[in-house]
């Protein structure tokens, strides 16, 4: 997996990369405020780790654009001549 960010601050911009592989999916529900339901990443890399936390409106929005080209990734043949 590869993060890239940018922040602003008193510099300017600051662009960040980093990588690393998802060690855990978390999914925070509260019965009381079923509308603050969370989804959280949870990924490490080697020098860096980190937490990406989605709503499950923006899952399903993300799940959505996926479906639709999803079969973009199939059966995909590299010619070499």
């Amino acid at each position: 997996m590869k993060i890239k960010t940018k922040k602003q601050n008193e510099d300017g911009i600051v662009k960040l990369e980093t990588s690393g592989e998802i060690k855990e999916i978390l999914i925070n529900e509260d019965f009381m405020h079923p509308d603050d339901a969370s989804i959280a990443v949870c990924f490490r890399g080697k020098s860096s780790s980190g937490i990406l936390e989605l709503t499950p409106k923006e899952i399903e929005s993300i799940y959505e654009v996926i479906g639709k080209k999803l079969h973009l990734f199939k059966d995909i043949k590299i010619f070499r001549g």
